[in-house]
């Protein structure tokens, strides 16, 4: 009997098609490719006004309910930590609502999103209830890892994000996998990989872009740079503190742009990823915002100068985009106190879904450790003897 192997699909540029040097001076919503959000111009100023007033006001209002929803969201759940309601590390998105909505409008629902443990707001902006995502926080079975993941662990496979990491750069590797499967299937989804500035240091995220850029793959990596790795500055942790000129490595299309501006998000992740979805190129996208607080909860950021204090809050994405919205006439005082009340109402209800629902059954822990039953898996609880009579 005579089998046939079948044929791999292909798209319109192949795996090994060649490939032209890469784009890496272009930069979106600042000045230079030198600059940070610090650094806003008049002629900048000029130009966000302009792109505002070119937008439908649906549109601003829109992206405005789910960047203050993310900020409302995140608030809440710093204040159930400090409770004792969620356990565990927790790392809050306060500051870059901005590049979390901005990289989700620019998405396919099927598109592919793999995050650190950053990745609360990017739960939501994939469109999981804010419900799940408050319950998986608190550790209930009705959370989007069924309560064992916790606040470093999101999953859920019909919005398509897959993790949550809490190793650093650890999903890196496995987002490029993602998009060899797309690649090999011929499909015309993306993967955009995001990571915090502190992933550019290991080796996997070099080993990674090196495989994306040969196969040409359809993903974009996104690095958030709040500026500041834990406690260490880019410039004394990184030799190139500009990380978009690390594309170049790899002959890969290299962008920066100001995490701070929805629109410049959103326009210039939706460029990198209509590319990967026609061509398969890969993309290398640096965001620039701030960090309204420490890594973590628990951080008091002590570390940070006041002049950082002082310049993280006048940048704030939610003020920023309010005022524009209040300037255009798109948004006014009145219904801007109404839309915050009725989030501050979701998020209590979220919290109230999460903290009625029951927690896991210890029995379902191993249900989860393999995708198919495996023969002798332990599953064994701590204090369980070894043997049994």
């Amino acid at each position: 009997m005579t089998t046939t192997t079948p044929q791999k699909a292909t798209r319109t540029s192949s795996r090994r098609a060649p490939k032209q040097p890469a784009v890496t001076t272009e930069t979106t919503g600042i000045a230079s490719s030198e600059s940070l959000p610090d650094d806003r111009t008049a002629s900048q100023t000029a130009s966000f006004d302009a792109r505002v007033a070119a937008e439908d006001p649906g549109t601003l209002r829109k992206l405005y309910r789910d960047m203050l929803f993310v900020r409302r969201f995140e608030e809440r759940t710093a204040q159930s930590y400090q409770q004792a309601q969620i356990g565990g590390y927790c790392h809050l998105n306060l500051g870059e609502e901005a590049t979390v909505i901005g990289l989700g409008a620019a998405m396919r629902p099927t598109d592919y999103l793999f995050t650190n443990y950053r990745e609360h707001g990017y739960a939501l902006a994939k469109g999981i209830g804010p419900g799940r995502v408050m319950a998986e926080l608190y550790g209930r079975s009705t959370g989007t890892s069924k309560g064992w993941g916790g606040s470093m662990h999101m999953y859920d496979t019909q919005t398509r994000l897959l993790g949550g990491y809490a190793i650093v750069g650890g999903q890196v590797p496995l987002a490029v996998g993602a998009a060899l499967a797309i690649d090999y299937r011929g499909g015309d989804d993306v993967v955009v990989c995001q990571m915090g500035e502190g992933t550019t240091n290991i080796g996997a995220f070099h080993e990674s872009l090196n495989l994306a850029a040969l196969w040409n793959l359809p993903i974009v990596f996104l690095v958030v740079n709040n500026q500041t790795g834990m406690g260490t500055t880019v410039e004394k942790s990184s030799a190139e503190p500009d990380l978009w000129k690390r594309a170049a490595a790899y002959r890969m299309r290299g962008e920066r742009v100001d995490g701070t501006d929805v629109l410049a998000v959103r326009d210039t992740a939706g460029q990198l990823i209509d590319t990967a979805r026609r061509e398969g190129r890969p993309a290398l996208l640096e965001a620039v915002s701030h960090r309204l607080k420490g890594h973590s909860v628990v951080d008091p950021a002590k570390y940070r100068t006041e002049e950082m204090v002082t310049a993280a809050r006048s940048h704030d994405p939610i003020e920023i985009w309010k005022s524009a919205l209040l300037k255009t006439g798109a948004l006014s005082e009145d219904s801007a106190t109404a839309l915050d009340a009725e989030i501050i109402a979701e998020v209590a209800a979220a919290v109230e879904f999460a903290h009625t629902s029951p927690h896991p059954q210890p029995s379902s822990l191993f249900d989860y450790t393999y995708a198919t039953p495996v023969p002798g898996d332990s599953r064994r609880l701590p204090a369980d003897p070894l043997f049994t009579a």
